[in-house]
């Protein structure tokens, strides 16, 4: 058992089904079925919650900060991992460009971070377009996203990317003859499920507008920040600082910063719940 499971990507194609000349990784149906998960998610809570959202807006809403999760990962990686970010920034179309030499590859590179950027800056456009609150909306994807996050890391092990680093423990997984760990899984698990059920069972305290975002982005910078212990430095940058601290790292560590000075500032304005948003 534990030869199979070290051996696993011997045994597994990260291509689901092709359809004529695009292959369907199972990287994209996890992808998917984490945005479905994350959406579904809100919707329950939404309604045990009492969220002041109806189904439309809430869809609406999901749309929005899907295209600015795209564009913001894309974007991200641009400019914080690619080496060739000058070729991009002077070749702006090829960003987006999911064919090389006439063959369809896919776009590959997303950064997390760059995705949160774009998340924020399309939940405050919805919120100027649909007048409403924008706290509202930022602690409903608190809520939600960790929950559809689990499978989005899932999709980085079954593409084998984001490989974890060198290493001897029996649940290690063979990467081109090296046992590696399966950070993949690690942070799907921290990342994800962990602080998934935290804020799930905190909600009931929640004591202001805010409050569950500010609480994720520290708890997401924390565990990534640990995570990243785990995890293959990104190898166009290798460590970035005192010859330890990876890209991934660093960023995470801003997010907590953020976090911490986030919650501290929506504490001292002490926006209440609304009674009509949360049956408390």
């Amino acid at each position: 058992m534990v030869e199979f499971w070290q051996h696993i990507y011997d045994h597994f194609d990260p291509i689901a089904f092709t359809m004529g000349p695009i292959k369907v990784h199972w990287y994209g149906i996890m992808y998917v079925l984490a945005l479905v998960t994350a959406l579904y998610a809100a919707k329950w809570y939404v309604k045990h919650d009492r969220y002041p959202v109806d189904d439309k807006t809430l869809e609406s809403y999901f749309i929005y900060v899907e295209i600015g999760v795209i564009l913001g990962a894309r974007l991200g990686y641009i400019l914080f991992y690619d080496p060739h970010t000058t070729y991009y920034l002077t070749h702006p179309w090829q960003i987006f460009n999911p064919f090389h030499g006439g063959t369809f590859t896919g776009i590959s590179g997303m950064s997390y971070h760059g995705a949160v950027i774009g998340f924020v800056v399309a939940t405050w456009l919805f919120v100027r377009k649909s007048r409403t609150s924008f706290w509202m909306w930022m602690d409903l994807v608190a809520l939600s996203v960790p929950v559809g996050y689990v499978f989005g890391r899932i999709g980085n092990f079954l593409n084998q990317e984001l490989v974890g680093r060198v290493t001897d423990v029996q649940w290690g997984i063979y990467v081109n003859q090296t046992l590696r760990h399966p950070s993949q899984l690690y942070e799907a698990f921290l990342e994800g499920v962990l602080i998934a059920l935290f804020l799930f069972f905190y909600r009931k305290r929640q004591r202001f507008e805010g409050e569950l975002i500010a609480l994720y982005a520290i708890l997401y910078g924390m565990a990534r920040f640990v995570a990243e212990f785990w995890r293959q430095p990104d190898i166009q940058l290798g460590y970035i600082c005192c010859g330890w601290m990876t890209m991934g790292q660093l960023l995470s560590s801003l997010m907590v910063v953020a976090g911490i000075v986030g919650y501290r500032l929506l504490l001292k304005r002490g926006q209440p719940i609304s009674v009509l948003s949360k049956n408390r």
